[in-house]
């Protein structure tokens, strides 16, 4: 599931007429960067969720067929956040599947990210990637073979354990869906991660070694496309 329903306000007027997943680096829409990334590990079947200008998406990726992809759209009237969308297509997902936050861009190793998650028999894994400033992200405190034994969604300063935080990729098992409400928005940083692991259901961690650019602000918006411009932006 690619989760592309959020408003980008932070963006200011860049996200006035187009949803955030749909700026620009590097000639093409967030969007499709995060597809070719995952039609390049082998992913032929998406759902994208919609909320904020939902045509702008829709004409431009109609079936998913130039991608060699088949598209699925989930339309939310009302966010339902991260987790809720996901339960909203459950239907869709009985088999080991990813979640993919559709608004960053990543060379994450989604090849390795499953070999981590089906050696640990997790419920869940999750992409880390170390970052100094945690204010903004949802931080990972782990154990010595990579289990996630605490979860923070953008904790205070004085509350940080870990530099380690949510790259926004994470491989789930369909026993996920127990734990997310059907009756309104659920999110998995705030809600989902912190209920498994307080039942005691594994959720690993993947150290990224790759890359990850945060697009929050216009002027991280500007920095990824100075990387793009001067070739040092690694995508796949």
């Amino acid at each position: 599931m690619l989760l592309a329903a959020g408003e980008g306000r932070r963006l200011g007027s860049l996200t006035i007429n187009e949803p955030k997943p749909m700026l620009r680096v590097q000639g093409r829409p967030i969007l499709e960067h995060n597809l070719r990334l995952l039609a390049h590990y082998g992913i032929d079947e998406v759902v994208i969720n919609l909320h904020h200008s939902p045509d702008v998406i829709t004409d431009y990726f109609a079936d998913g067929s130039a991608w060699d992809l088949q598209l699925t759209y989930s339309y939310e009237e009302k966010l339902l956040g991260t987790a809720g969308a996901v339960k909203r297509m459950q239907d869709f997902f009985d088999s080991t599947f990813l979640v993919l936050y559709g608004d960053n861009l990543t060379n994450c190793n989604l090849q390795a990210l499953e070999e981590k998650h089906r050696a640990g028999s997790a419920a869940a894994t999750v992409a880390l990637f170390h970052r100094e400033d945690v204010s903004a992200s949802g931080v990972a405190v782990l154990d010595e073979s990579d289990r996630i034994i605490r979860f923070i969604e953008k904790p205070k300063a004085e509350e940080t354990p870990s530099h380690w935080v949510s790259a926004g990729v994470i491989m789930f098992e369909p026993e996920v869906m127990e734990f997310i409400p059907g009756d309104g928005p659920s999110d998995f940083g705030f809600d989902v991660l912190p209920k498994l692991i307080a039942q005691e259901r594994r959720v690993g961690g993947y150290r990224m070694t790759e890359s990850l650019w945060w697009i929050d602000t216009p002027e991280a918006f500007a920095r990824v496309n100075s990387l793009a411009e001067s070739g040092e932006l690694n995508l796949i």
